[in-house]
């Protein structure tokens, strides 16, 4: 049995911060956060003089990072993307997986499931996000023209059979064939359902919510409203999938905090209208994390789709359009409190408590709790990533 006991911690509890206060944590578990009097038995005693002590972050929406991509289908490259992630704070993560082909799809789904809660060397990976074969078309953003799929029997028990060992995650537009049949069919079995890569209507929409999905990806982004929906009929005006995200409260939702893919004012719209319990933060990087700028491979290496990383940013080659993201957790961190003047709390709990209940996991992670897994990152004044704990062991 090991417990070790963080002194002089900054502690960034989901509603408040409590300065001068200490954690134990005994066999990965964290036992006690809070002022503690008398001191606290410990095996070791590591002080923190005053620094942040945050829950780890949790990431819903990640595709790459330090030279590797998910979809490259090899433990060494989920390992390099988990370890990445690691040293920007994030202990748990769902590899998303980009539009590819069949085998490519079977690969990742095979490797999200062998590496589901095994350690990687970095983020752990608590479940898979099934992110490309039922989207629009039109709506692919940057992502490769490969497989669109309508969804039927003979893929989605293919490749829905992958959340009977895993929390699974399925991203599809609403305004496909057979949409209602998949999400009505999986959502029973446990299977979440995300909208996303959608020019929906508001109509379409309110359908799926009926059926059961309960999150819309990275908003703002590859997504319909209403100047989108006035191009192909100019009166009425209709309200799309932007316009639902915001209106509908059984619609959780995410943002690439970047500061690249929104303004600061975006940003800020959004935390008001969804509040810090129904809006994620999520990175959606590619394997340029840590990387240099210049031209990388969004999806497999070969066979995806290249795209370029400058100035903080992914872009198309000719630079046109955005294409995913390039920085670490700890980077939306700061974007979202120091640019958009979210309150370091709520903030802390957009990149760990409400992504784990997005994904059904708060239980186990996402807050510094008794009985939580002691997935910690300590932060420094500006919040850089200074140390990072996965089950109580260090890895950054």
């Amino acid at each position: 049995m090991s417990v070790t006991v963080f002194a002089n911690a900054t502690l960034v509890l989901p509603d408040r911060i409590i300065p001068g206060a200490v954690l134990q944590v005994r066999d990965g578990r964290i036992t006690f956060a809070g002022h503690a009097e008398p001191e606290l038995a410990a095996d070791q005693a590591i002080d923190l003089e005053g620094l942040y002590l945050a829950p780890g972050f949790v990431d819903l929406h990640v595709h790459g990072g330090d030279g590797a991509d998910f979809m490259d289908g090899t433990p060494d490259a989920f390992r390099t993307v988990c370890r990445c992630h690691a040293r920007h704070g994030t202990t748990s993560l769902t590899p998303t997986s980009t539009v590819a082909t069949g085998p490519q799809y079977d690969q990742f789904l095979a490797l999200c499931r062998a590496l589901h809660g095994t350690k990687t060397g970095g983020a752990r990976i608590v479940g898979g996000h099934f992110y490309g074969p039922y989207f629009a078309r039109p709506a692919r953003g940057c992502h490769p023209d490969q497989e669109f799929l309508v969804p039927a029997p003979e893929n989605a028990e293919r490749f829905m059979s992958a959340a009977a060992d895993m929390p699974l995650v399925v991203t599809v537009a609403p305004e496909i064939e057979n949409a209602e049949w998949l999400v009505r069919t999986y959502s029973a079995r446990g299977v979440r359902f995300n909208a996303g890569h959608s020019y929906a209507t508001f109509p379409h929409v309110e359908a799926a919510v009926a059926w059961g999905v309960r999150h819309v990806d990275h908003l703002f982004c590859a997504m319909s409203d209403r100047a989108r929906l006035r191009q192909s009929q100019a009166f009425p005006m209709r309200a799309g999938l932007m316009e639902a995200t915001l209106f509908f409260d059984e619609l959780t939702t995410e943002v690439i905090a970047d500061g690249k893919h929104l303004t600061p004012e975006l940003l800020r719209f959004a935390y008001k209208v969804k509040g810090p319990d129904r809006l994620a933060l999520v990175t959606d990087s590619m394997r340029a994390v840590d990387r240099p700028d210049g031209e990388y491979w969004f999806g497999a290496e070969g066979s995806g789709e290249k795209v370029r990383k400058r100035d903080g940013a992914g872009v198309t080659l000719e630079g046109t359009a955005l294409a995913s993201g390039v920085m670490g957790m700890d980077h939306c961190l700061r974007t979202m409190h120091f640019a958009a003047g979210v309150p370091l709390p709520e903030a802390v709990r957009m990149a760990s408590l409400t992504p784990a209940r997005i994904l059904g996991v708060s239980e186990d992670i996402g807050s510094l709790e008794p009985g939580k897994r002691a997935d910690l990152v300590v932060l420094d004044r500006e919040l850089n990533v200074k140390r990072v704990y996965i089950g109580g062991e260090g890895v950054v």
